[in-house]
């Protein structure tokens, strides 16, 4: 028995099974082995099928970190999100993941907590264990963001426009026009709007599209309050929307369009949140507050995240697919994992309505008592 084939037979007693004992079982080089497990086109069919075959016999395990070392690639994706907590993240993260496995690509994935040092100390770690990255910054300015060295790998950018990279974006300001629309087609003209973080892509565009909407609405009546895409902040929002037209009310965070009029006047009918997350908050607020939804007052998000169906009313809201943001995602980063240099390409969501219980016409009623 040669040398080689000693080894062998040493390392198999001690559990370890390597190239080695592959190319030994199959007579082979190991650069032979090392071609067909790593998919070269330049083996025979045979040989390929014969190395295969002495794989699968000795129950090889491929040794990733020694693979990564001589095809100079990791399989592995990197996601690095504003937060790894919430529905909205969940589903992003499970379409990427869905359509990686399914290209043979794992997922490390990280949160930055929309903090720009954060993110830089984020990317540094990814930098040299991923192939690519899907980054949604869409609360980090895109300086801070090219400061990193591993911009250099390829990249998708989430809700972030930027000419300089693959970006995916959502349609925020369409869906916010096309929920004004269907609130004013059924009668409400006071028109409450939870906004998201002043420094978030996303929150700004569903505010411009709130915005520009109202203008359209005859007799509409604009009233913004803060919010931070949290249950809690929609819940606090809430309380406060739910006392306008008290006596005493403290409405100090609600900014009332057009300005001068009595923020004791009549309480709007409906309140659109500009996240899915601040409406499950809005909807425990007004039922601790005993207001009926949707008969005394409509509640409406955006995003249907998966809860937003079974909340009690169901909410209405403006739909985006957020699984097919994140395997869309993977898909143009697997064209420049496979393509290299190539022209940028920039990307749009689509929005759609999805109407449940949970807004209705304003009751003639309802504003009766509000004015008594």
């Amino acid at each position: 028995m040669n040398e080689t084939r000693v080894r062998s037979a040493r390392r198999r007693r001690i559990g370890t099974v390597t190239i080695h004992d592959v190319a030994a079982r199959a007579g082979v080089s190991v650069a032979t082995v090392s071609r067909v497990l790593n998919g070269k086109q330049l083996v025979r069919p045979e040989t390929a099928d014969h190395v295969l075959t002495a794989a699968r016999s000795l129950r090889f395990v491929p040794n990733i970190a020694a693979r990564t070392l001589s095809i100079r690639r990791s399989q592995t994706i990197g996601i690095v999100l504003p937060d790894v907590h919430g529905e909205f993240f969940s589903e992003v993260i499970r379409g990427v993941d869905v359509a990686a496995r399914k290209a043979g690509y794992h997922i490390l994935v990280s949160g930055s907590h929309s903090d720009p040092g954060e993110m830089l100390e984020v990317l540094e770690a990814m930098r040299g264990r991923v192939d690519g990255l899907v980054v949604m910054a869409p609360d980090v300015a895109l300086s801070a963001l090219s400061s990193s060295r591993a911009i250099d790998l390829p990249l998708v950018l989430l809700n972030t426009a930027d000419d300089a990279h693959d970006a995916i974006t959502i349609d925020n300001y369409g869906g916010a026009r096309t929920m004004i629309r269907h609130l004013a087609q059924l009668g409400h003209t006071r028109i409450a709007f939870i906004k998201g973080p002043d420094q978030n892509a996303d929150a700004r565009e569903r505010l411009r599209g709130y915005r520009q909407a109202m203008r359209a609405v005859s007799g509409g009546e604009r009233i913004e309050i803060h919010g931070d895409f949290t249950e809690h902040s929609g819940y606090e929002a809430a309380m406060q929307i739910a006392s306008i037209g008290e006596r005493g009310a403290d409405v100090s965070s609600a900014h009332r369009v057009p300005s001068g009029r009595d923020v004791r006047s009549p309480r709007p009918t409906a309140i659109f949140a500009a996240n899915d997350s601040m409406a499950v908050g809005v909807l425990s607020a007004l039922a601790d507050r005993g207001v009926a939804v949707p008969a005394e007052m409509s509640v409406v998000g955006f995003d249907d995240i998966p809860i937003a169906r079974y909340v009690a009313p169901p909410l209405t809201t403006i739909r985006v697919d957020i699984a097919e943001l994140g395997r869309r995602a993977f898909a143009l980063l697997s064209e420049s994992l496979g393509e290299g240099r190539r022209a940028r390409r920039q990307e749009c969501i689509s929005t759609t309505l999805v109407v449940r219980k949970s807004c209705a016409a304003p009751q003639p009623q309802a504003k009766k008592r509000r004015r008594s």
